[in-house]
Protein backbone atom coordinates (compact mmCIF):
# COMPACT_ATOMS: atom_id res chain seq x y z
CA UNK A 1 0.00 0.00 0.00
CA UNK A 2 2.93 2.20 0.75
CA UNK A 3 4.76 1.58 -2.48
CA UNK A 4 1.39 2.07 -4.61
CA UNK A 5 1.10 5.18 -2.63
CA UNK A 6 4.64 6.98 -3.62
CA UNK A 7 4.38 5.86 -6.91
CA UNK A 8 0.65 7.75 -7.10
CA UNK A 9 2.77 10.88 -5.58
CA UNK A 10 5.52 10.57 -7.82
CA UNK A 11 2.88 10.59 -11.16
CA UNK A 12 0.69 13.75 -9.54
CA UNK A 13 3.81 15.69 -8.60
CA UNK A 14 5.33 15.21 -12.47
CA UNK A 15 2.20 16.15 -13.64
CA UNK A 16 2.19 19.31 -11.34
CA UNK A 17 5.48 20.66 -12.51
CA UNK A 18 4.90 20.64 -15.92
CA UNK A 19 1.63 22.49 -15.51
CA UNK A 20 3.91 24.70 -13.49
CA UNK A 21 6.22 25.19 -16.21
CA UNK A 22 3.65 25.47 -18.57
CA UNK A 23 2.18 28.39 -16.81
CA UNK A 24 5.30 30.06 -16.46
CA UNK A 25 5.85 29.66 -19.86
CA UNK A 26 2.63 30.97 -20.73
CA UNK A 27 2.82 34.02 -18.45
CA UNK A 28 5.96 35.02 -20.49
CA UNK A 29 4.08 34.89 -23.54
CA UNK A 30 1.20 37.15 -22.00
CA UNK A 31 0.64 41.11 -23.11
CA UNK A 32 -2.32 41.52 -20.45
CA UNK A 33 -2.54 41.37 -17.29
CA UNK A 34 -5.27 39.29 -17.07
CA UNK A 35 -3.22 36.46 -18.75
CA UNK A 36 -0.62 37.35 -16.56
CA UNK A 37 -2.92 36.68 -13.16
CA UNK A 38 -4.64 33.82 -14.57
CA UNK A 39 -0.70 32.24 -15.23
CA UNK A 40 -0.20 33.13 -11.59
CA UNK A 41 -2.81 31.83 -10.38
CA UNK A 42 -2.15 28.27 -11.82
CA UNK A 43 1.82 28.41 -10.47
CA UNK A 44 0.18 29.17 -7.34
CA UNK A 45 -1.73 26.21 -7.26
CA UNK A 46 1.27 23.74 -8.49
CA UNK A 47 3.36 24.77 -5.93
CA UNK A 48 1.25 24.32 -3.33
CA UNK A 49 -0.23 21.25 -4.60
CA UNK A 50 3.38 19.92 -5.09
CA UNK A 51 4.87 20.64 -1.86
CA UNK A 52 1.12 18.65 -0.47
CA UNK A 53 1.78 15.94 -2.56
CA UNK A 54 5.89 15.31 -1.38
CA UNK A 55 4.86 15.38 1.87
CA UNK A 56 1.86 13.19 1.66
CA UNK A 57 4.29 10.93 0.69
CA UNK A 58 6.94 11.31 3.52
CA UNK A 59 4.59 11.12 6.11
CA UNK A 60 2.85 7.72 4.03
CA UNK A 61 6.54 6.17 4.25
CA UNK A 62 7.97 7.56 7.51
CA UNK A 63 4.88 7.41 9.72
CA UNK A 64 6.43 10.43 11.62
CA UNK A 65 3.30 13.03 12.32
CA UNK A 66 5.46 15.49 13.67
CA UNK A 67 5.99 15.92 9.62
CA UNK A 68 2.80 17.51 9.72
CA UNK A 69 3.31 20.28 11.58
CA UNK A 70 6.86 20.80 9.92
CA UNK A 71 4.72 21.13 6.81
CA UNK A 72 2.36 23.66 7.88
CA UNK A 73 4.53 25.86 9.21
CA UNK A 74 6.36 25.74 5.56
CA UNK A 75 3.01 26.66 4.34
CA UNK A 76 2.67 29.14 6.66
CA UNK A 77 5.71 30.84 5.71
CA UNK A 78 4.57 30.69 1.91
CA UNK A 79 1.44 32.50 2.66
CA UNK A 80 3.26 34.84 4.41
CA UNK A 81 6.22 35.51 2.55
CA UNK A 82 3.74 35.49 -0.81
CA UNK A 83 1.39 38.35 1.06
CA UNK A 84 3.86 40.38 2.76
CA UNK A 85 5.96 40.83 -0.58
CA UNK A 86 2.69 41.87 -2.69
CA UNK A 87 1.87 44.54 0.44
CA UNK A 88 4.74 45.83 0.20
CA UNK A 89 5.68 45.77 -3.25
CA UNK A 90 2.62 45.78 -5.33
CA UNK A 91 4.50 45.91 -9.00
CA UNK A 92 6.80 43.01 -8.21
CA UNK A 93 7.30 40.49 -10.68
CA UNK A 94 5.01 37.59 -9.70
CA UNK A 95 6.67 35.31 -11.73
CA UNK A 96 10.01 35.79 -9.95
CA UNK A 97 8.43 35.54 -6.37
CA UNK A 98 6.10 32.29 -7.41
CA UNK A 99 9.28 30.61 -9.28
CA UNK A 100 11.15 31.39 -5.86
CA UNK A 101 8.72 29.57 -3.77
CA UNK A 102 8.15 26.67 -6.00
CA UNK A 103 11.96 26.05 -5.90
CA UNK A 104 11.90 26.20 -2.33
CA UNK A 105 9.32 24.28 -2.36
CA UNK A 106 11.21 21.52 -3.93
CA UNK A 107 14.21 21.68 -2.12
CA UNK A 108 11.96 21.28 1.58
CA UNK A 109 10.77 18.07 -0.13
CA UNK A 110 13.91 16.49 -1.03
CA UNK A 111 15.73 17.93 1.89
CA UNK A 112 13.36 16.37 4.23
CA UNK A 113 13.71 12.68 2.14
CA UNK A 114 17.45 13.31 2.95
CA UNK A 115 17.25 13.69 6.48
CA UNK A 116 14.49 15.82 8.87
CA UNK A 117 17.07 17.53 10.89
CA UNK A 118 19.11 19.03 8.07
CA UNK A 119 15.52 20.17 6.46
CA UNK A 120 14.56 21.46 9.48
CA UNK A 121 17.66 23.49 10.05
CA UNK A 122 17.19 24.13 6.21
CA UNK A 123 14.14 25.70 6.48
CA UNK A 124 15.19 28.08 9.81
CA UNK A 125 18.10 29.15 7.48
CA UNK A 126 15.50 30.21 4.82
CA UNK A 127 12.70 31.50 6.76
CA UNK A 128 15.47 34.28 8.44
CA UNK A 129 17.44 34.99 4.61
CA UNK A 130 13.88 35.55 3.36
CA UNK A 131 12.93 38.25 6.10
CA UNK A 132 16.27 40.05 5.50
CA UNK A 133 16.29 40.00 2.12
CA UNK A 134 12.77 41.80 2.23
CA UNK A 135 13.94 45.17 2.56
CA UNK A 136 16.58 44.91 -0.60
CA UNK A 137 13.64 46.30 -3.46
CA UNK A 138 12.96 49.13 -0.69
CA UNK A 139 16.63 49.82 -0.61
CA UNK A 140 17.12 49.83 -4.47
CA UNK A 141 13.98 51.84 -5.29
CA UNK A 142 14.77 54.69 -2.77
CA UNK A 143 18.67 54.88 -3.01
CA UNK A 144 19.08 56.96 -6.41
CA UNK A 145 23.20 57.27 -5.81
CA UNK A 146 23.90 53.73 -5.57
CA UNK A 147 26.50 54.02 -8.57
CA UNK A 148 28.55 56.35 -6.53
CA UNK A 149 30.01 53.75 -4.43
CA UNK A 150 31.97 51.77 -6.98
CA UNK A 151 35.40 51.86 -4.68
CA UNK A 152 33.42 51.12 -1.91
CA UNK A 153 31.81 47.64 -3.33
CA UNK A 154 35.40 46.94 -4.38
CA UNK A 155 37.09 47.96 -1.16
CA UNK A 156 34.29 45.41 0.47
CA UNK A 157 34.87 42.80 -2.03
CA UNK A 158 38.73 42.54 -1.24
CA UNK A 159 38.59 42.52 2.63
CA UNK A 160 36.05 40.01 2.72
CA UNK A 161 37.53 37.52 0.38
CA UNK A 162 40.99 38.64 2.13
CA UNK A 163 39.31 37.50 5.73
CA UNK A 164 39.15 33.76 4.28
CA UNK A 165 42.76 33.35 4.93
CA UNK A 166 42.76 34.75 8.57
CA UNK A 167 39.42 32.96 9.48
CA UNK A 168 38.46 30.21 7.81
CA UNK A 169 39.60 26.79 7.87
CA UNK A 170 40.37 24.11 4.85
CA UNK A 171 37.00 22.21 3.46
CA UNK A 172 37.23 20.24 0.30
CA UNK A 173 40.79 21.55 -0.32
CA UNK A 174 39.89 25.09 -0.39
CA UNK A 175 39.65 28.19 1.47
CA UNK A 176 35.91 28.76 1.63
CA UNK A 177 33.82 29.87 4.62
CA UNK A 178 34.71 30.46 8.21
CA UNK A 179 32.45 29.91 11.67
CA UNK A 180 30.92 32.49 13.64
CA UNK A 181 30.39 31.86 16.83
CA UNK A 182 30.09 28.08 16.39
CA UNK A 183 26.16 28.44 15.23
CA UNK A 184 26.44 28.85 11.38
CA UNK A 185 29.45 29.64 8.72
CA UNK A 186 29.64 32.14 6.33
CA UNK A 187 31.40 32.19 3.00
CA UNK A 188 32.22 35.24 1.52
CA UNK A 189 32.14 34.81 -2.06
CA UNK A 190 28.48 34.31 -1.97
CA UNK A 191 27.35 37.78 -1.33
CA UNK A 192 31.49 39.64 -2.87
CA UNK A 193 29.74 38.92 -5.97
CA UNK A 194 26.85 41.39 -5.56
CA UNK A 195 29.31 43.89 -4.48
CA UNK A 196 31.32 42.63 -7.50
CA UNK A 197 28.45 43.53 -9.89
CA UNK A 198 27.87 46.41 -8.06
CA UNK A 199 31.41 47.49 -8.48
CA UNK A 200 31.83 46.99 -12.38
CA UNK A 201 28.25 48.62 -12.84
CA UNK A 202 29.19 51.87 -11.29
CA UNK A 203 32.46 51.71 -12.92
CA UNK A 204 30.83 51.42 -16.19
CA UNK A 205 28.14 54.50 -15.14
CA UNK A 206 30.54 57.19 -15.88
CA UNK A 207 33.25 56.25 -18.20
CA UNK A 208 33.92 53.29 -20.87
CA UNK A 209 37.16 55.23 -22.02
CA UNK A 210 40.32 52.58 -22.23
CA UNK A 211 41.70 53.49 -19.31
CA UNK A 212 38.77 52.96 -17.23
CA UNK A 213 38.16 50.07 -18.29
CA UNK A 214 41.95 48.88 -17.67
CA UNK A 215 41.55 50.12 -14.12
CA UNK A 216 38.43 47.96 -13.89
CA UNK A 217 39.76 44.82 -15.69
CA UNK A 218 42.88 45.16 -12.79
CA UNK A 219 40.69 44.92 -9.63
CA UNK A 220 38.15 42.79 -10.89
CA UNK A 221 41.43 40.35 -11.58
CA UNK A 222 42.12 40.89 -8.07
CA UNK A 223 39.05 39.61 -6.82
CA UNK A 224 39.63 36.50 -9.04
CA UNK A 225 43.55 36.01 -7.94
CA UNK A 226 42.22 35.86 -4.33
CA UNK A 227 39.76 33.17 -5.27
CA UNK A 228 42.29 31.59 -6.81
CA UNK A 229 45.00 31.70 -4.00
CA UNK A 230 42.26 29.95 -1.89
CA UNK A 231 41.69 27.61 -4.10
CA UNK A 232 37.69 28.59 -4.71
CA UNK A 233 38.09 28.04 -8.40
CA UNK A 234 34.32 27.74 -9.00
CA UNK A 235 33.86 30.96 -7.32
CA UNK A 236 36.50 32.15 -9.07
CA UNK A 237 34.77 31.21 -12.74
CA UNK A 238 31.73 32.55 -11.79
CA UNK A 239 33.18 36.36 -11.21
CA UNK A 240 35.33 35.64 -14.70
CA UNK A 241 32.53 34.90 -16.53
CA UNK A 242 30.74 37.94 -14.78
CA UNK A 243 32.87 40.44 -15.83
CA UNK A 244 33.77 39.44 -19.34
CA UNK A 245 30.03 39.12 -20.24
CA UNK A 246 29.44 42.56 -18.28
CA UNK A 247 32.29 44.46 -20.39
CA UNK A 248 31.17 42.72 -23.60
CA UNK A 249 27.40 44.11 -22.80
CA UNK A 250 28.40 47.85 -21.75
CA UNK A 251 31.59 48.03 -24.39
CA UNK A 252 30.11 45.99 -27.11
CA UNK A 253 33.69 44.96 -28.19
CA UNK A 254 34.39 42.23 -29.44
CA UNK A 255 38.12 42.76 -29.19
CA UNK A 256 37.41 42.81 -25.24
CA UNK A 257 35.02 39.55 -25.75
CA UNK A 258 37.73 37.33 -27.23
CA UNK A 259 40.56 38.74 -25.79
CA UNK A 260 39.04 38.07 -22.09
CA UNK A 261 38.28 34.52 -23.25
CA UNK A 262 41.51 33.68 -24.92
CA UNK A 263 43.01 34.99 -21.59
CA UNK A 264 40.66 33.35 -19.36
CA UNK A 265 41.61 29.51 -21.22
CA UNK A 266 45.14 30.17 -20.58
CA UNK A 267 44.46 30.57 -17.23
CA UNK A 268 42.46 27.31 -16.70
CA UNK A 269 45.39 25.59 -18.62
CA UNK A 270 47.96 27.10 -15.91
CA UNK A 271 45.03 26.51 -13.12
CA UNK A 272 45.36 22.92 -14.26
CA UNK A 273 49.23 22.61 -14.28
CA UNK A 274 49.69 24.50 -10.72
CA UNK A 275 46.58 23.17 -8.60
CA UNK A 276 46.57 19.46 -8.28
CA UNK A 277 42.97 18.73 -7.36
CA UNK A 278 42.02 21.03 -10.85
CA UNK A 279 43.97 18.21 -12.70
CA UNK A 280 42.10 15.57 -10.42
CA UNK A 281 38.74 16.83 -11.40
CA UNK A 282 39.58 16.99 -14.84
CA UNK A 283 41.08 13.08 -15.03
CA UNK A 284 37.80 12.11 -12.77
CA UNK A 285 35.79 14.08 -15.26
CA UNK A 286 37.82 12.36 -18.61
CA UNK A 287 37.14 8.96 -17.19
CA UNK A 288 35.61 8.47 -13.48
CA UNK A 289 36.32 4.83 -13.63
CA UNK A 290 40.28 5.34 -13.40
CA UNK A 291 39.87 5.61 -9.62
CA UNK A 292 36.10 4.36 -9.31
CA UNK A 293 36.02 3.96 -5.49
CA UNK A 294 38.13 7.25 -4.65
CA UNK A 295 38.13 10.55 -6.29
CA UNK A 296 36.04 8.83 -9.17
CA UNK A 297 33.29 7.73 -6.39
CA UNK A 298 31.05 11.06 -6.19
CA UNK A 299 30.72 11.17 -10.44
CA UNK A 300 30.15 7.91 -10.97
CA UNK A 301 27.50 7.49 -7.73
CA UNK A 302 25.80 10.86 -9.46
CA UNK A 303 25.40 9.44 -12.69
CA UNK A 304 23.98 5.68 -11.57
CA UNK A 305 21.70 7.47 -9.31
CA UNK A 306 20.19 9.76 -12.79
CA UNK A 307 20.41 6.58 -15.00
CA UNK A 308 18.57 4.29 -12.14
CA UNK A 309 15.87 7.71 -12.05
CA UNK A 310 15.29 7.51 -15.48
CA UNK A 311 12.51 9.73 -16.86
CA UNK A 312 9.94 9.06 -14.66
CA UNK A 313 11.89 8.16 -11.49
CA UNK A 314 11.43 5.87 -8.28
CA UNK A 315 9.77 7.32 -6.18
CA UNK A 316 10.82 9.54 -3.07
CA UNK A 317 12.59 6.55 -0.79
CA UNK A 318 12.46 4.30 -3.59
CA UNK A 319 16.36 5.36 -4.28
CA UNK A 320 19.88 5.55 -3.24
CA UNK A 321 20.65 9.49 -3.15
CA UNK A 322 22.23 9.27 0.46
CA UNK A 323 24.86 7.14 -1.83
CA UNK A 324 25.76 10.14 -3.55
CA UNK A 325 28.94 12.93 -1.88
CA UNK A 326 27.75 15.86 -0.46
CA UNK A 327 24.01 15.32 -2.32
CA UNK A 328 22.86 17.99 0.10
CA UNK A 329 24.50 21.12 -1.25
CA UNK A 330 26.56 20.39 -4.64
CA UNK A 331 25.23 17.01 -5.90
CA UNK A 332 21.60 17.66 -5.16
CA UNK A 333 20.45 17.92 -8.67
CA UNK A 334 21.37 13.79 -8.92
CA UNK A 335 18.97 13.31 -5.95
CA UNK A 336 15.93 14.91 -7.64
CA UNK A 337 16.47 13.10 -10.85
CA UNK A 338 16.82 9.76 -9.46
CA UNK A 339 13.54 9.92 -7.12
CA UNK A 340 11.60 12.68 -9.34
CA UNK A 341 12.79 11.67 -12.71
CA UNK A 342 14.55 13.13 -15.46
CA UNK A 343 11.35 14.92 -16.60
CA UNK A 344 11.01 16.38 -13.20
CA UNK A 345 14.75 17.62 -13.71
CA UNK A 346 14.44 19.13 -17.10
CA UNK A 347 10.98 20.88 -15.77
CA UNK A 348 13.31 22.74 -12.73
CA UNK A 349 15.75 23.20 -15.49
CA UNK A 350 13.17 25.37 -17.62
CA UNK A 351 12.05 26.56 -14.04
CA UNK A 352 15.53 28.04 -13.59
CA UNK A 353 15.73 29.37 -17.03
CA UNK A 354 12.70 31.11 -17.16
CA UNK A 355 14.20 33.23 -13.86
CA UNK A 356 17.11 33.85 -16.41
CA UNK A 357 15.34 35.19 -19.02
CA UNK A 358 13.19 37.08 -16.44
CA UNK A 359 17.01 38.86 -15.37
CA UNK A 360 17.97 39.23 -18.99
CA UNK A 361 14.30 41.27 -20.00
CA UNK A 362 14.51 43.37 -17.06
CA UNK A 363 18.39 44.07 -18.34
CA UNK A 364 17.03 45.33 -21.82
CA UNK A 365 14.27 47.21 -19.97
CA UNK A 366 16.27 49.36 -18.05
CA UNK A 367 17.48 52.88 -19.33
CA UNK A 368 20.49 53.63 -17.27
CA UNK A 369 24.01 52.04 -17.97
CA UNK A 370 24.29 51.17 -13.73
CA UNK A 371 21.00 49.75 -13.64
CA UNK A 372 21.04 47.85 -16.98
CA UNK A 373 24.74 46.03 -16.44
CA UNK A 374 23.78 45.55 -12.60
CA UNK A 375 20.82 43.06 -13.83
CA UNK A 376 22.49 41.46 -16.65
CA UNK A 377 25.61 41.23 -14.38
CA UNK A 378 23.33 39.43 -12.26
CA UNK A 379 21.78 37.39 -14.54
CA UNK A 380 25.64 36.38 -15.92
CA UNK A 381 25.79 35.49 -11.67
CA UNK A 382 22.49 33.38 -11.86
CA UNK A 383 23.08 31.72 -14.66
CA UNK A 384 26.82 30.47 -14.40
CA UNK A 385 25.74 29.23 -11.37
CA UNK A 386 23.03 26.91 -12.69
CA UNK A 387 25.22 25.41 -15.51
CA UNK A 388 27.97 25.12 -13.38
CA UNK A 389 26.27 23.14 -10.80
CA UNK A 390 24.02 21.17 -13.28
CA UNK A 391 26.77 20.49 -15.81
CA UNK A 392 29.32 19.05 -13.11
CA UNK A 393 26.38 16.79 -11.90
CA UNK A 394 25.55 15.18 -15.45
CA UNK A 395 28.99 14.89 -15.90
CA UNK A 396 29.11 17.61 -19.02
CA UNK A 397 31.78 19.88 -17.11
CA UNK A 398 33.86 19.34 -14.62
CA UNK A 399 32.92 19.30 -10.95
CA UNK A 400 33.37 22.49 -9.44
CA UNK A 401 31.50 22.85 -5.88
CA UNK A 402 29.26 25.48 -6.67
CA UNK A 403 25.48 24.97 -5.45
CA UNK A 404 22.14 25.05 -7.05
CA UNK A 405 20.50 28.21 -5.88
CA UNK A 406 17.50 27.89 -3.83
CA UNK A 407 17.58 24.25 -4.33
CA UNK A 408 20.90 23.21 -2.49
CA UNK A 409 21.54 23.48 1.21
CA UNK A 410 23.50 26.52 2.38
CA UNK A 411 22.79 29.34 4.29
CA UNK A 412 25.10 31.61 2.39
CA UNK A 413 24.27 30.56 -1.03
CA UNK A 414 20.29 30.94 0.45
CA UNK A 415 21.01 34.74 1.91
CA UNK A 416 23.14 35.63 -0.95
CA UNK A 417 20.39 34.46 -3.94
CA UNK A 418 17.78 35.82 -1.96
CA UNK A 419 19.57 39.36 -1.97
CA UNK A 420 20.16 38.99 -5.87
CA UNK A 421 16.06 38.17 -6.30
CA UNK A 422 15.34 41.00 -4.41
CA UNK A 423 17.84 43.47 -6.04
CA UNK A 424 15.83 42.28 -9.49
CA UNK A 425 12.84 42.86 -7.75
CA UNK A 426 13.55 46.40 -6.84
CA UNK A 427 14.98 47.00 -10.35
CA UNK A 428 11.92 45.86 -11.75
CA UNK A 429 9.25 48.26 -9.29
CA UNK A 430 11.91 51.13 -10.37
CA UNK A 431 11.08 50.67 -13.86
CA UNK A 432 7.31 49.92 -13.47
CA UNK A 433 7.26 53.59 -11.22
CA UNK A 434 8.73 55.33 -14.63
CA UNK A 435 6.01 53.46 -17.06
CA UNK A 436 3.36 54.46 -14.35
CA UNK A 437 4.63 58.23 -14.64
CA UNK A 438 5.05 58.38 -18.29
CA UNK A 439 1.80 56.76 -18.46
CA UNK A 440 -0.05 59.55 -16.06
CA UNK A 441 1.47 62.05 -18.07
CA UNK A 442 0.57 60.95 -21.51
CA UNK A 443 -3.13 61.24 -20.15
CA UNK A 444 -2.37 64.43 -18.92
CA UNK A 445 -1.38 65.57 -21.94
CA UNK A 446 -4.44 63.57 -23.77
CA UNK A 447 -6.36 65.37 -22.01
CA UNK A 448 -5.16 69.00 -22.37
CA UNK A 449 -5.31 67.89 -26.03
CA UNK A 450 -8.98 67.47 -26.02
CA UNK A 451 -9.47 70.29 -23.78
CA UNK A 452 -7.97 72.16 -26.89
CA UNK A 453 -10.19 70.63 -29.10
CA UNK A 454 -13.51 71.74 -27.35
CA UNK A 455 -12.34 74.82 -27.21
CA UNK A 456 -11.35 74.87 -30.95
CA UNK A 457 -14.44 73.56 -32.17
CA UNK A 458 -16.57 76.13 -30.31
CA UNK A 459 -14.59 79.39 -31.23
CA UNK A 460 -13.04 79.67 -27.72
CA UNK A 461 -9.23 78.48 -28.40
CA UNK A 462 -6.53 80.97 -28.42
CA UNK A 463 -9.38 83.60 -26.99
CA UNK A 464 -8.76 85.97 -24.43
CA UNK A 465 -12.59 86.83 -23.84
CA UNK A 466 -16.03 84.07 -23.44
CA UNK A 467 -17.38 84.08 -26.97
CA UNK A 468 -14.66 85.46 -29.02
CA UNK A 469 -13.73 84.08 -32.52
CA UNK A 470 -9.87 82.20 -32.39
CA UNK A 471 -7.45 83.57 -34.54
CA UNK A 472 -6.21 81.51 -36.94
CA UNK A 473 -2.78 80.99 -35.69
CA UNK A 474 -3.70 80.95 -32.05
CA UNK A 475 -2.21 78.13 -29.53
CA UNK A 476 -4.72 76.02 -29.06
CA UNK A 477 -5.38 75.66 -32.74
CA UNK A 478 -1.72 74.99 -33.09
CA UNK A 479 -2.45 71.79 -30.77
CA UNK A 480 -5.23 70.81 -32.25
CA UNK A 481 -3.94 70.32 -35.48
CA UNK A 482 -0.57 68.76 -34.00
CA UNK A 483 -2.75 66.73 -32.28
CA UNK A 484 -4.48 65.64 -35.84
Amino acid sequence: MTNIGIQTAKYIMLVLILLYTLSTYHYLRMKTHKGRNQACGMQLFCMFALHLTGYLAIILYTGETAMIYFYLVQVAFFILYLVLFRIFYKKASRLLLNNTCMLLSVSFIMLTRLGAEGAVRHFIITAVAASIAMVVPLIVRQMRYLWRFGWIYAGIGIVALMAIFAFSTVKHGAYLSFDIGGLFSLQPSEFVKITFVFFVASMFQTSLSFKRVFVTTAVAALHVLILVASKDLGAALIYFIAYLLMLFVATRSYFYLVGGAAAGSIAAVLAYQVFGHVKVRVQVWQDPWMDATGDGWQVLQSLFAIGSGGFLGTGLYQGMPEKIPVVRSDFIFAGISEEMGGIFAIALILICLSCLLQFLWISTWMDGMFYKIIAFGLAAVYGAQVFLNIGGVIKFIPSTGITLPFVSHGGSSILSTFIMFGIIQGLYILKQDEVDRIEQEEKLERRRQALYAKRYETGTAGAGKPGERTRRNSPGRRAYKKSK
